[in-house]
């Protein structure tokens, strides 16, 4: 079968690649490049001594969709293009609601011309907000407080939709929390073009001196040590989730919702610990005013996934931590 990866060279969408060719998957990647780099393809390539076919554009881009699904025989897409920063989501709402919105609607119009009707979406935990839960099920209210946020919330209501009037569309809505970690081969990580928004990256770039310090925004959260709980799934699992839900469209025609978590939160000092201790380095920080709209502590239960998709993420917070460091050390060598 073959594979529409849109933002697959990514940091999510090149790790589910590389899972989908070692899975006897063909994969097609569609990526702007707008916040990664093409050198990402030649690296899956290298993970798994396989061939891929690879498109740079927008999924905005209707023509080149059309192309696209004219000229190949695919089967289900799988689709991460977008933008993700809860942060620039909240100066630039208009960028993320043209991406993250009406290119979902460009995609899917070309992929229902050429009767394809199966897709995985890559949505966020941000669609549950601040509903004053900390555990989050499938069922919990939804209430995104970001523009990013409610572009998932806006997608998975459109998707369900569709799936009303069009009964055969098949889709999965996977609602990630907060991906960590890198390939196990030190091939593949976070790698933004930009500066990095995210807690890893950042944490990584104080380890290898490249940036000078931490910032811990808010020391004084209802938590047993004041920072923040998180729930941190390594990418690999999260992966692996991917694989697992397109297995499960494809051979049931089912259509779902799921959270990808562990369920098992970790605070920033404990992350900064770990890191730490992996490392071997000493890093750097200070504590900051906290951000608007930043919650105490949430995490997944992540049971509908393990009931439904007999999946559980495998991989502990320390070896989230140590494949970020080889990736960031084979970075530095420049491999």
């Amino acid at each position: 079968m073959k594979i529409l990866v849109t933002g697959g060279t990514g940091y999510i969408g090149s790790n589910v690649a590389v899972q989908l060719l070692e899975s006897g998957y063909d994969v097609i990647v569609l990526d702007s490049l707008s916040n990664s780099k093409s050198s990402v393809v030649e690296r899956i390539k290298r993970i798994t001594r396989k061939n891929l076919t690879f498109f740079k554009g927008d999924i905005r881009d209707k023509s080149l969709l059309d192309g696209i699904f004219k000229k190949n025989t695919i089967h289900a897409v799988m689709h991460f293009a977008g933008l993700k920063s809860v942060a620039d989501s909240e100066t630039n709402p208009l960028d993320y609601y043209a991406t993250n919105v009406a290119g979902t609607v460009t995609l899917i119009e070309s992929m229902l011309f050429a009767n394809v009707k199966k897709i995985i979406f890559s949505s966020s935990a941000t669609v549950y907000g601040d509903n004053g839960l900390i555990e989050h099920s499938e069922t919990s209210p939804l209430n995104p407080i970001n523009v990013y946020g409610k572009t998932k919330f806006i997608v998975e209501g459109m998707l369900k939709e569709i799936r009303s009037g069009n009964p055969s569309f098949t889709y999965a809505a996977l609602r990630y929390f907060n991906p960590v970690g890198a390939h196990c081969s030190g091939l593949l990580g976070e790698d933004p073009k930009n500066k990095p928004n995210n807690l890893m990256p950042i944490l990584a770039n104080v380890a290898t001196g490249r940036q000078k310090e931490l910032s811990i925004y808010g020391n004084d959260y209802n938590t047993p040590d004041g920072t923040c709980l998180r729930d941190y799934i390594h990418v690999t699992d999260l992966a692996a989730g991917h694989i697992a839900a397109l297995e499960k469209i494809i051979q049931t025609k089912t259509t779902f919702t799921v959270n990808l978590g562990t369920g098992k939160p970790h605070s920033v000092r404990e992350l900064i610990k770990t890191f730490e201790l992996v490392s071997g380095k000493k890093i750097t920080f200070k504590y900051a005013q906290r951000r608007k709209g930043d919650l105490d502590q949430y995490f997944a239960n992540p049971n509908e996934a393990e009931r439904l998709l007999a999946w559980t993420a495998k991989l502990d917070l320390f070896r989230m931590c140590e494949d970020v460091w080889r990736w960031q050390q084979l970075q530095q060598s420049g491999l």
